[in-house]
């Protein structure tokens, strides 16, 4: 068997690995890579990805990420037409995340095309989408649909399982078998794992006791998320502030998982009344849409969240919640100088209606901005976090004068301690584990905990392109 590892090693984004063994070849995930201008320039590459794309049986998808998924049509565009392994959940996601991945391509390439023209330029060097709308909504026909727990057989002598990773509406953890001649091997793929005890979803499933193969995730395998109770804390003290100065909150999210996670917190803290009843913007047409799907998978949803639910729906006067479907409604939010609270995406803060929000509100020193998710090093979220005073949001210097928050309890991810808590359900160390998806230093940092903690010695950190014999 060999393990190519084409995203997601040495970096958090573009996750996409590639398994062959006899004569199957699959993969798990298929991402674009994201944060900054890097990001732009490594997806270019993948207008081939390094592998025929035809060769290929079947993928599986962990979860409706784009830095998972963003990529699935572009395989779809250069000829595989086999099919794509999902949850429900994850397909109904893919739906909205993938054609709006397509569109902001196509809005981009003309942009760029009016830019050059503007310039006395003819086009030339234009980068095309690397799918466009129509390609998009193909590749959504090769999805077939997965529940949790069920075995599904795509090749001969392969078996499947999804189990619930708790870090997104219909995220995945794969448990693949392997059989053939001699023993069958066991290969485990973490996906994006979340914590346990956090709102909206159900935890993780438990990890299974035996594996031959893993690949973890590390995203924050180098630190601990603060408690809840002090993220709390931190959100009434921002609130507090921004209220008391007449400015607004803008808080960039990412529009599913962590939206729904806000709402959910801020709807809480009223209801505790630790907060005053609240008018929350939701300034994203992808974020109203992952919060239907949300809603129409209520299974997926812990005992809590559906508690406040029925609690909102019953005191519709103590929280208010505004989906702004619009241009013009969005425009009209920057006519609010104080007591809005705008959530929108994008969550690094690099596309989408938050860079409008933000070049209105980053100016004034009466504002505030909650930074609550990973910021990829080179995007705009990254570069407020690391305090820097200027940015260029579409070309024009904005000065950084409102205050920043970072909140560090939001996390969808697994910290460093959940992380080696669900690999503790393995009763022995596998024979092979890849720390993958999380910068240098945190996946370094991690496999050494792995050393320390839990005393596993075969651990690797695969870079970019690598393959491996096992």
């Amino acid at each position: 068997m060999r393990i190519s590892f084409f995203g997601a090693a040495g970096e958090v984004t573009g996750s996409c690995t590639l398994v062959e063994t006899g004569d199957v070849r699959f993969l798990v995930d298929c991402g674009m890579f994201q944060g900054g201008r890097e990001a732009r320039s490594k997806n270019l590459r993948a207008l081939n990805f390094g592998f025929d794309v035809r060769d290929i049986d079947f993928v599986l998808l962990t979860h409706a990420h784009i830095d998972h998924s963003g990529l699935l049509p572009r395989l779809g565009v250069l000829g595989f037409r086999g099919p794509i392994y999902a949850t429900p959940a994850s397909i109904d996601l893919l739906e909205v995340l993938l054609l709006d991945s397509a569109h902001i391509q196509e809005k981009e390439s003309e942009w760029q095309l009016r830019h050059q023209h503007r310039r006395g330029k003819n086009g030339v060097g234009i980068q095309p989408p690397l799918y466009t709308v129509i390609e998009a909504q193909s590749s959504l026909g090769l999805l077939r649909p997965v529940n949790y727990g069920e075995t599904i057989h795509p090749a001969e002598n392969i078996n499947v399982r999804f189990h619930d990773a708790g870090h997104i509406l219909g995220s995945s953890w794969l448990e693949v078998t392997l059989g053939g001649e001699g023993r069958p091997r066991k290969l485990v793929f973490s996906g994006d794992l979340g914590m346990r005890k956090r709102p909206v979803l159900n935890d993780p499933e438990k990890v299974i006791p035996e594996a031959d193969v893993l690949l973890i995730e590390s995203t924050y395998g180098d630190r601990l998320h603060r408690p809840m109770p002090e993220t709390e804390d931190e959100i009434v003290a921002a609130i507090g502030r921004t209220n008391a100065c007449h400015g607004n909150l803008i808080i960039p999210s990412f529009a599913v998982g962590r939206t729904q996670e806000i709402i959910y917190i801020l709807a809480d803290l009223v209801r505790r009344e630790r907060l005053a009843p609240l008018k929350v913007y939701v300034d994203s047409p992808m974020a109203n849409a992952a919060t239907r799907i949300t809603l129409a998978h209520p299974a997926l949803l812990d005992s809590e969240t559906r508690d406040l639910l029925e609690w909102m729906e019953a005191h519709p006067n103590k929280m208010k919640v505004e989906f702004v479907a619009d241009v013009e409604g969005s425009r009209a939010l920057n006519q609010v100088r104080s007591g809005a609270i705008i959530i929108s995406a994008s969550g690094m803060c690099d596309a989408g209606r938050i860079k409008y929000h933000l070049r209105e509100n980053l100016p004034r020193s009466e504002c505030s901005v909650l930074i609550a998710g990973f910021q990829a090093s080179g995007s705009l979220g990254r570069r407020l976090v690391d305090g820097t005073r200027l940015v260029h949001i579409f070309g024009e210097p904005v000065p950084v004068r409102a205050r920043i928050y970072t909140v560090g309890g939001l996390s969808a991810h697994a910290d460093q301690a959940e992380l080696i808590n669900w690999l503790r359900g393995l009763h022995s160390p596998p024979r092979h584990t890849f720390v993958v998806h999380g910068e240098a230093a945190a996946s370094s940092t991690f496999a050494q905990a792995l050393d320390e903690q839990l005393g596993w010695k075969n651990v690797r950190l695969p870079h970019q392109g690598e393959s491996v014999e096992i």
